[in-house]
């Protein structure tokens, strides 16, 4: 038999509820239906031949008790096609993708104590709750801090981290998931659906990074809706994305820009987005303003009428974008958790503009007084009630309940109807939230960061997309050795890069980040040396920073520090996988405090390493809290005034690991502003071409010096 399937279900809907539900809306008979799978808020239905699409169709954003239900058909014995070969491969790697990221936690929490997970920056421990407090759309909000009251260690529990809260000992069993939603030097703030039972009888509590199965369970769903999809729009940009159909462009309409500033290249990849028919690619290298090109290519597709979709990976991403729309005065709102978005955003999610609205406040009472009849028809007196009397406010609390999420849901959908922007993270996009809303057009920014999946879940709402980013720098971060090994690391948009070249993609070529000689020896190995440097940032130095000392050290926009033959040799990490240099290190905190001795301020300065084991030898080796230590994944998207990087390798074999990924190497050197400084052995890293044409780079600007040079031994 034929399946449909359903997804945004109610929580406990049952197979009765859906044979209600298709006989009253698709005028099914439940006699005619075949067998039901049903597996929390998702369905498959057995339906009679020729009836799919009808049914599909009639189900598809109708209300089932508090949602809205998408609904879309597949027939058993569909042809297959390249189409389902390519879905069918994404959504087995996504599952690899998955298994991979549940068992790396679970091996984490089984091999490392307490106190080496909050080393690794994967969990607070000996945490207790400070205060408690409502908000973020009805959410219960937990300030928890240090029981001694000491600050809390670095970590990489930011706003917006899936965290799961399990009491700090025994009752292993015990946990609730939540999100960060604030952090502070000594404090942090989660959100929870629900307010912990328990929460008085435990003495310390523990946060652990968690994963987001919510956005595993969208991108699979996203992947075989678009595999199904016939004759719609869906399938025709699906043709396009898999090259079965070349893309469409019309003709590039002159425009005057809403936003003076922009150069001749961003406007011309405004131009090319906005005349695609199917899609089209801004490639942005570091520093060039890529996301400034999307916010006026938004703005401006509104001026046009029509209503944009923008999206990013990150809420970062999203953020960022978010805050420049609603600056230059656009009518945006902000789809997700309150508590996975800036603070000072916050007033303009979508929860909290619904908690703002008259109708919701009315609702607040209702739920209120329903409560109270509830209360009224359980409570037992010493008169006995009148005949019908307990049944009587059971309904009309019962009604007053349902006269209330109506509002809710009336005060959200206005919000929504009203918006000419709606703004989430790729897999933030709710179905029950969205119900069969369309757009025009959907923007991803950095869409180099998102794993194919991810691009499909905005893909089925919009008729045309633009894709932002740059496959010059890291890929998506994929767990699965075995995934990444099938290609589940290249993004969307450098398979597109691959498939269509220039005929997509216009690429931005002035960068406002870098003083020059930082900037050229990427420009020469990633971007065909087409780009060029603002005359605002062409030439600047430290030196020329307020309270800076004139010294070789802040005038020299670019230093390499030689280590080889110093026997600054690597090691791997004790109980771990990880490498260190300590000697590089030590060197690494010197120039560092020389920096910050020559009047530049931490807050301006970053240190990065490619290796996590590096990253945490140098927080406990470098005295100076306001100067960030990090990852190069942590970095990209970034940027100081100055920076150092620390690149670890040193022995007799000449190996490299994933240095030879050189991407690393270019977000890592493409953070620095006024300058950049790396550490390193030339006899380790020559052995590989990249390193070497970069340490000939150096010497040709003459930026390279020995470790003897520096006092080193």
């Amino acid at each position: 038999m034929p399946l449909v399937f359903l997804r945004s279900l109610p929580r406990r809907t049952t197979p009765a509820d859906l044979l209600a539900f298709l006989d009253r809306v698709g005028g099914l008979d439940r006699r005619r239906v075949g067998k039901i799978d049903l597996r929390g808020s998702e369905a498959t239905l057995e339906v009679p031949d020729g009836w799919e699409s009808r049914i599909a169709k009639a189900l598809d954003g109708q209300q089932l008790g508090e949602r809205k239900v998408r609904a879309w058909a597949e027939t058993a014995m569909e042809t297959r096609t390249s189409g389902e070969d390519h879905f069918a491969r994404l959504a087995r790697l996504l599952d690899m993708e998955s298994r991979a990221a549940a068992q790396q936690a679970a091996e984490r929490s089984r091999r490392l104590s307490a106190a080496d997970a909050e080393h690794e920056g994967t969990s607070l421990v000996n945490l207790v709750v400070t205060d408690e407090e409502s908000g973020l759309g009805g959410r219960y909000l937990l300030r928890m801090a240090k029981r001694n009251g000491a600050p809390l260690p670095w970590t990489r529990l930011g706003v917006g981290s899936p965290v799961v809260m399990s009491p700090g000992e025994g009752q292993e069993s015990i946990a609730y998931r939540g999100l960060v939603c604030e952090r502070g030097e000594a404090s942090l703030q989660v959100a929870l659906s629900a307010m912990p039972d328990d929460l008085a009888d435990q003495d310390t509590w523990r946060l652990d990074l968690s994963t987001d199965e919510t956005a595993v369970e969208r991108q699979r769903a996203a992947l075989h809706q678009s595999r199904s999809a016939r004759g719609d729009r869906l399938a025709m940009l699906r043709e396009v994305l898999l090259g079965e159909r070349a893309p469409q462009f019309a003709a590039e309409l002159i425009e005057p820009a809403l936003d003076a500033g922009l150069n001749e290249t961003q406007q011309e990849a405004v131009r090319f987005a906005l005349s695609a028919g199917d899609v089209a690619l801004i490639h942005g290298p570091p520093g060039t303003g890529k996301t400034t090109t999307i916010v006026e290519l938004i703005r401006r597709a509104v001026r046009r009428g029509q209503k944009v979709l923008a999206c990013a990976p990150s809420n970062m991403a999203v953020d960022n974008i978010f805050e420049r729309l609603l600056s230059a005065g656009e009518r945006a709102v902000r789809l997700g958790h309150p508590g996975r978005v800036t603070p000072e955003l916050r007033e303009h999610t979508l929860d909290l503009l619904v908690d703002d609205h008259p109708d919701v406040r009315l609702a607040r009472k209702m739920v209120k007084e329903a409560m109270g009849l509830f209360r009224q028809a359980e409570r037992f007196t010493r008169a006995r009630p009148a005949p019908g009397a307990r049944r009587e406010a059971r309904q009309e609390a019962k009604s007053l309940l349902a006269d209330a999420r109506r509002l809710e849901s009336q005060a959200a959908e206005h919000i929504l109807d009203t918006a000419d922007i709606i703004c989430a993270t790729t897999t933030g996009l709710d179905s029950s939230i969205l119900g069969t809303r369309r757009f025009e057009l959907a923007v991803i920014d950095e869409a180099c960061q998102s794993v194919e999946p991810g691009c499909w879940i905005p893909l089925l709402r919009c008729d045309r997309l633009v894709l932002s980013g740059d496959h010059c720098q890291l890929p998506p971060t994929v767990i699965s050795r075995e995934a990444a090994g099938e290609g589940f690391s290249t993004s969307l948009f450098e398979r597109l890069v691959a498939k269509y070249g220039n005929t997509v993609t216009r690429r931005l070529s002035v960068q406002y980040r870098m003083h020059q000689t930082i900037m050229d020896f990427s420009a020469q190995e990633f971007y065909d040396d087409d780009l060029l440097a603002d005359a605002a940032v062409k030439s600047h130095l430290l030196a020329d920073l307020p309270g800076v000392t004139h010294l070789p050290l802040t005038e020299l926009p670019v230093e390499f520090i030689d280590t080889a033959g110093a026997s600054y040799d690597e090691e791997l990490e004790p109980d771990g996988e990880s490498r260190l240099n300590r000697q590089e290190a030590q060197l690494v905190c010197r120039k560092v405090q020389e920096l910050l001795e020559a009047g530049v301020p931490p807050q301006s300065i970053a240190v990065i390493s490619p290796y996590a084991a590096q990253v945490r030898h140098l927080r406990e080796e470098l005295f100076a809290p306001r100067v960030e230590i990090d990852s190069v994944d942590g970095f990209q998207g970034r940027e100081k005034e100055a920076v150092v990087i620390s690149l670890v390798r040193s022995n007799t074999e000449g190996e490299i690991g994933f240095l030879s990924d050189v991407r690393r190497m270019n977000v890592a050197m493409t953070r620095a502003r006024r300058k950049l400084l790396v550490v390193g052995d030339s006899a380790t890293l020559s052995n590989h071409p990249f390193y070497r044409r970069l340490i000939e780079y150096f010497e040709h600007v003459g930026a390279y010096r020995t470790v003897w040079e520096e006092g080193g031994s």
